[in-house]
């Protein structure tokens, strides 16, 4: 089942007296360390909180609207020190730094600050451009109102939460341009602000900006996290938490690679033809249809898809995941070292790269001119990763997880769950030392008298719900088979597990 979305709000900040024809946005770059769009270029803003309600916000249409207002202002007065206030004008640099610690620490609430110094918000400085809400493939989901704001004269943005890594003032076409040439990762609503604002400002702006259907909350389909980079998350029978699968459509202008199209059923099935078809129209053509390895939530759609294209496509995968497939016919066989080239303009060109751990016949494929790296399930965006024998193997999986970080300029990764990782190397770090953690935990446990994967899970998986632990037993059968083969373990007679 999908989160349930949390009322979220976002500032666009604009600089006053720049060129109307290319204004002036300040942009932000959120937190490796964050848990959702760590590593992302953004607008600040964030969660609303229920005393934002409370604020005295004015001529306001319902208090709805007033409501995230109150949130979006808050949120950039503590992201960027940036006070948006009426009767805020003549306060100093200090004095709104005082504001903000008694706010930082607690001593006074965003209502109450307000009330105390005789402030208060104006809705008529907040232009309403958007209403965007998270995808269900995203473990954690928000319904974010975006806001147009005017920086007030004499206040200049500064980062003073940990949550903001970098933040600057750019045009809305650099900044753009910058996505183009995939220096920055970025959402739709992030990507759609910095086009609009690159037309310019004019008396249409707010049209401009409210002309997708995705600006009034319907959920966005086709994600686009970096130019020739489709994301299309379809629904899939998968494990939790994860909800979808990503079908990742790589294209130029002249063909389309599609990967993993996983959903068995018909409606999602349809909806990714709808969207490939769309991608036909344009002058483009399906080379063939790629699956990263053999599981169900992975090649469920592949023979629709390939009826859908009159079955002129070929299916390409690795010659294990091939021979373990019994209802998906394999065409084509990649190996290691492998490259695909799609011609067109701009071209792209991906090495596979077999990593198996997960499975088998896992591939991973690597766009080494941009950075990217399409991880299958090795690594995923939203939960962890399953290494379940015979098919998983835990020594392969971690050669596999070293030989990714061995990558040069990763910039981001593709994973087959969740979104796009903007913080590669330290999200590979991350598992390595999660999974070397867990194997050190293992071994104590079977030290301390645990002898099968069910004692074990008791004592090292308190962090996981008890519904997880038939997983967790699979994943410690992993590892001990690893302890087993590097001497610190053995099985005796009777299949317990003893020390080595």
């Amino acid at each position: 089942m999908s989160a349930v979305p949390k009322d979220a709000a976002a500032i666009i900040l604009l600089r006053q007296n720049t060129d109307p024809h290319n204004p002036e946005v300040f942009w932000v770059k959120r937190s490796d360390q964050l848990a959702f769009l760590g590593g992302f270029h953004a607008f600040p803003g964030g969660q609303i909180d229920a005393t934002d309600a409370e604020a005295d916000v004015r001529n306001s249409a319902d208090a709805a609207t007033a409501a995230m207002i109150s949130g979006a202002a808050r949120e950039l007065f503590e992201e960027l020190g940036v006070l948006v206030v009426q009767g805020g004008d003549a306060m100093t640099k200090g004095q709104r730094a005082s504001l903000l610690d008694d706010l930082e620490s607690g001593r006074m609430s965003w209502p109450a600050l307000l009330k105390h110094y005789e402030l208060y918000l104006d809705a008529n400085d907040f232009t309403f451009v958007g209403r965007w809400v998270t995808p269900p493939f995203n473990a954690r989901r928000f319904d974010t109102w975006f806001f147009l704001v005017n920086c007030p004269p004499k206040q200049e943005p500064y980062l003073t939460a940990g949550e903001l890594q970098a933040g600057e003032w750019i045009t809305a076409s650099d900044a753009y341009e910058r996505w183009m040439r995939d220096q920055v990762v970025a959402v739709p609503p992030t990507l759609h602000a910095l086009r609009t604002l690159a037309n310019g400002v004019s008396p249409d702006l707010v049209d401009r900006f409210l002309s997708l259907n995705h600006a009034h909350g319907e959920i966005a389909r086709r994600i686009t996290f970096r130019p020739n980079y489709i994301c299309f998350p379809v629904r899939t029978p998968t494990r939790p938490p994860a909800t979808h699968t990503c079908c990742y459509l790589i294209h130029t202008t002249q063909e389309i690679i599609v990967v993993d199209p996983g959903s068995p059923y018909e409606d999602e099935q349809q909806a990714l033809a709808d969207c490939i078809d769309d991608m036909i129209a344009e002058g483009r053509r399906v080379r063939e249809i790629i699956i990263t390895h053999l599981h169900p939530d992975h090649v469920g759609g592949v023979n629709a898809l390939k009826a859908h294209l009159a079955g002129n496509v070929p299916v390409a995968a690795h010659r294990e995941t091939a021979a373990a497939l019994n209802d998906v016919h394999v065409d084509r066989f990649i190996g290691d070292g492998d490259v695909i080239v799609l011609e067109g303009e701009p071209p792209v060109r991906l090495v596979a790269l077999h990593t198996p751990g997960h499975a088998r016949g896992h591939l991973c494929f690597h766009d080494p001119d941009r950075g990217a790296l399409l991880t299958g399930d090795n690594i995923v965006g939203v939960g962890s990763v399953l290494i379940d024998p015979p098919q998983g193997n835990m020594r392969d999986y971690l050669n596999s997880l070293e030989r990714m970080r061995a990558l040069p300029n990763l910039s981001v990764l593709f994973g087959g769950h969740g979104p796009a990782v903007a913080a590669p190397y330290r999200k590979i770090d991350e598992y390595i030392s999660h999974r070397l953690e867990r194997e050190r935990n293992i071994l104590e446990a079977v030290r301390e008298g645990a002898t099968d994967p069910k004692q074990i899970v008791a004592k090292v998986y308190t962090d996981v719900s008890p519904k997880a632990y038939s997983m967790a037993e699979r994943a410690v059968l992993a590892h001990l088979e690893k302890l087993r083969d590097d001497g610190a373990v053995i099985t005796d007679n009777d299949g317990l597990w003893l020390p080595g």
